[in-house]
């Protein structure tokens, strides 16, 4: 069973935007605004998605 909510962090590169690509074509869906912050050395992102089925309606 796949976890209804994921908050996905990284750093700001190739491997951040991968992990999100692979969640949406799991099936999840972007839910709200990325956030973005600085600790002093690297970008770090973070997005919220969920998953829903036929079922979560």
């Amino acid at each position: 069973m796949k976890q209804r909510y994921r908050f996905i962090t990284g750093k700001d590169d190739d491997q951040f935007c991968l992990r999100i690509s692979k969640a949406l074509e799991d099936g999840y869906k972007l839910y709200g605004s990325p956030s973005l912050t600085f600790n002093g050395t690297d970008v770090i992102c973070g997005q919220a998605v969920v998953w829903q089925n036929e079922n979560d309606k």
